[in-house]
């Protein structure tokens, strides 16, 4: 018996895709008393876990010189909303070495998409294919 027939784990639909080295700006629904309110919290993706119940990412920002990692569940009802900002160059995994560097040191350089480089020249041109000639 495997515990995955059992326990379905329902996605959160407000995580995009994201991957490690990906910075993040995540909201969170923060309780205060009987008040509620978003909280932001912006870093990078320094690991990603799945597994059974759903998985989780953790995200690594320095605050003030100190160094804090927050773990978020893909599956929580607190996640409001998960925006990309960059998308990082990385050829690791996980990103571990990234705690033992200086803030200066430990950006990353963006990835650029090659499916979206690739596909507006092809549009173009197909455009330019379209219009009659005269």
């Amino acid at each position: 018996m495997d515990v995955r027939e059992f326990v379905k784990p329902k996605v959160n639909p407000n995580i995009p895709q994201i991957s490690p080295g990906d910075t993040v700006k995540v909201s969170l629904k923060a309780m205060e008393g009987d008040k509620e309110r978003l909280q932001n919290f912006q870093g990078v993706v320094i690991r990603m876990r799945k597994g059974v119940a759903g998985g989780s990412f953790t995200v690594r920002r320095v605050s003030y010189g100190i160094g804090v990692e927050r773990t978020f569940p893909f599956q929580s009802p607190s996640v409001q909303n998960v925006a990309v900002l960059r998308h990082g160059q990385v050829h690791r995994a996980k990103l571990y070495y990234i705690r033992r560097l200086s803030v200066k040191q430990a950006r990353l350089k963006e990835r650029r998409e090659r499916v979206l480089e690739q596909a507006v020249p092809q549009e173009e041109e197909s455009a330019k294919a379209e219009q009659p000639s005269e």
